[in-house]
């Protein structure tokens, strides 16, 4: 067993470049039966002595714990427990997450605030406990076969262990090119799977020989029902108060801490706060002026000197552009065409020594910063209305259009929008996604074939619990943006492209308390629709938010990544599209066909489909 756990800790060294630690922990009833071997690679950031090292033993009770993440309470929890005999010989999180199960078991999940992914033995039981945080902004995944259970943080250490097969999963695949990012619980490969946030799950010997094992608990979810008796001024004042303690406490590590910042609102609150804690704070923005002519330097560095802070400002050269987009596809866990931004901006971080970044990742999703939540419902209504015309009809016309038009790839996805779910989740989802049906049709990509529903996502994933938010459009987008963009993209590009270059970014938007209450909020509170986005956030952070900021519309990174494609990445990238024409269950003549319109033509094709495909081939080369 050694020896496959220690490939598995080399695959991830980036992640924890600092420390390791190996230890074999008895399963079952006598000692003659199955191990359970424990690796881990650590990042140090709290505690840096011998005693943050893991795995982490209570000497007590001889319990273990290995754990990815931070616990953004651990000194309010450090407390509780002491008051109760507790003693600590160290100052590690770590220390205090292992002293909670130990003493709370199972119940300690629901004490905790931050991000995690952990495996808990118990001594006593000889059981496994997995936990993962609420919302996945940390990855566990999950391999289970005849005689062997294998976890770890990343898919590339679950493939080095030796002990999974290779497989390629249909739907997994499916999903991926459907959204643009593998859609959990699936993975690209049959026996890998995404453990479920917010699930814990208890694992006995009967894990190896096939025993049945209880199935994961869900032990944290959304508010059932929005709280009505509170006012906007209420609501910002409570938002103000519950983002100032968040930032506070994701600003505790032992070691430099950077804030990305942007042009934008989110990441400007998320600079102010810190600033008020600390001055050693440093903010950092990349400029892409140079590569395709629209630049947040000079905003965000104007932002750092009002504040005070120290700013590093860093323009992409498009010289260089080929080997970091290598680096980039290099370094994907998982196939997506998102996240090139996270690793421009982790990389500098970690050139200049920072080991923790904070992000103003989730504002969008919690306080309704994407267009989705006024399309979804405008849309949702149109098409309600428009339900005693034939769906084929509907699509007839859309797509008619779009032969006239050229742009057949926006037109088939409007056909799709048009014939499909018209509740405000499945508008929601439609708007997000990368490929149309006819085109994964004609890949060899059927919702029935490959065990997904007619959105190619898992029964689970489908518009399931925010359906039955239809009353409240805003919520319901909010709940759908978080579950899948936010959950199966944003945040798994976000993990792998900063853990990559060993940073460790924290997400203080998502903070467990800010989370619970502004999703217990109704719509109508957190953006009146008289008002810009996210006004409830605005009027909550109004004092750290400059007037050409607050001003500013949306905007993101519109890299040239088709100019790139066609140009300096287009070697690498007919690579990629000629090993994915060899995957048997694909349609290789389509896959070329959307390549080679996407060549000759750049209306036909966006390029996110192609990005798609080479991102995919890429992942299975």
């Amino acid at each position: 067993m050694e020896p496959a756990v220690r490939r598995m800790m080399q695959a991830m060294i980036h992640r924890g470049p600092d420390d390791d630690g190996y230890e074999e922990l008895p399963m079952g009833g006598d000692e003659s039966g199955p191990v359970a071997g424990f690796g881990f690679r650590r990042l140090s950031i709290l505690d840096l002595t011998s005693a943050g090292h893991q795995p982490i033993f209570n000497s007590f009770t001889g319990d273990c714990l290995i754990f990815n993440g931070e616990i953004y309470n651990f000194r309010s929890l450090r407390s509780e427990l002491q008051l109760r005999g507790t003693l600590f010989r160290g100052t590690s999180d770590s220390e205090v997450l292992l002293q909670a199960l130990s003493t709370w078991g199972e119940a300690a999940l629901e004490k905790l605030q931050g991000m995690y992914a952990f495996a808990f033995y118990e001594a006593k039981t000889r059981r496994i406990l997995l936990a993962r945080d609420p919302l996945g902004i940390k990855p566990l995944y999950v391999a289970s076969l005849p005689n062997r259970f294998v976890f770890a943080s990343e898919i590339r250490s679950v493939r080095v262990s030796g002990l999974v097969p290779d497989d390629l999963d249909m739907g997994g695949i499916a999903g991926m090119l459907a959204y643009g990012a593998v859609q959990s619980p699936r993975t690209i490969y049959e026996h890998i799977r995404s453990f479920p946030a917010g699930n814990s799950q208890w694992l006995d010997a009967g894990v190896v020989s096939g025993s049945p094992q209880a199935p994961s608990r869900r032990y944290w979810n959304f508010p059932a029902h929005p709280q009505t008796a509170t006012d906007v001024p209420t609501a910002a004042a409570h938002v103000r108060q519950l983002l100032h303690d968040s930032v506070l406490r994701h600003l505790v590590a032992d070691v430099p801490v950077g804030v990305f910042l942007s042009a934008g609102i989110d990441s400007t609150i998320i600079a102010s706060c810190a600033r008020e804690f600390t001055p050693q704070v440093t903010a950092f923005t990349v400029g892409f002026g140079a590569v395709h002519g629209q630049d947040e330097v000079t905003l965000a560095s104007e932002t750092a000197r009002a504040l005070g802070m120290k700013h590093v400002a860093v323009e992409l050269d498009a010289n260089n552009m080929p080997e970091k987009w290598q680096d980039w596809i290099a370094g994907m866990d998982s196939p997506s065409i998102d996240g090139f931004n996270t690793y421009v901006v982790s990389r500098r971080l970690a050139a200049e020594g920072v080991v923790v970044g904070l992000s103003g990742l989730g504002a969008d999703e919690l306080f309704g910063g994407y267009q989705t939540f006024d399309r979804a419902p405008r849309w949702s209504k149109l098409l309600r209305a428009m339900s005693f015309i034939p769906s084929g009809m509907r699509t007839s016309v859309i797509r008619r259009l779009g032969e006239l038009d050229g742009r057949t790839g926006a037109f088939e996805k409007l056909a799709d929008l048009v014939a499909g779910d018209p509740s405000v989740a499945g508008i929601a989802l439609s708007l997000r996604r990368a490929m149309p049906n006819r085109s994964l049709s004609a890949l060899g990509f059927y919702p029935g074939c490959t065990g997904l529903g007619v959105n190619y996502l898992d029964a689970r994933s489908d518009t399931g619990a925010a359906a039955t938010l239809d009353g409240d459009g805003f919520n319901t987008v909010a709940r759908m943006e978080m579950t899948h963009y936010m959950g199966d993209t944003l945040l798994r590009d976000t993990d792998t492209n900063s853990m990559r270059q060993s940073l460790e970014v924290r997400v203080p938007f998502l903070d467990t308390p800010v989370v619970d209450y502004v999703s217990s909020l109704p719509g109508h509170i957190k953006r009146h629709a008289r008002c810009s986005s996210k006004s409830l956030l605005r009027m909550a952070c109004a004092k750290a938010i400059r007037d050409d900021v607050a001003r500013r519309p949306k905007t993101g990174f519109t890299l040239p990544m088709g100019d790139w494609m066609r140009g300096e990445m287009r070697e690498s990238c007919e690579a990629a599209i000629g090993q994915l024409e060899r995957v048997s269950f694909l349609e290789g003549a389509e896959v070329r066909r959307i390549w080679n319109s996407f060549v000759t033509d750049s209306r036909s094709v966006h390029w996110s489909r192609p990005l798609a495909l080479v991102v995919l081939g890429s992942a299975i080369g």
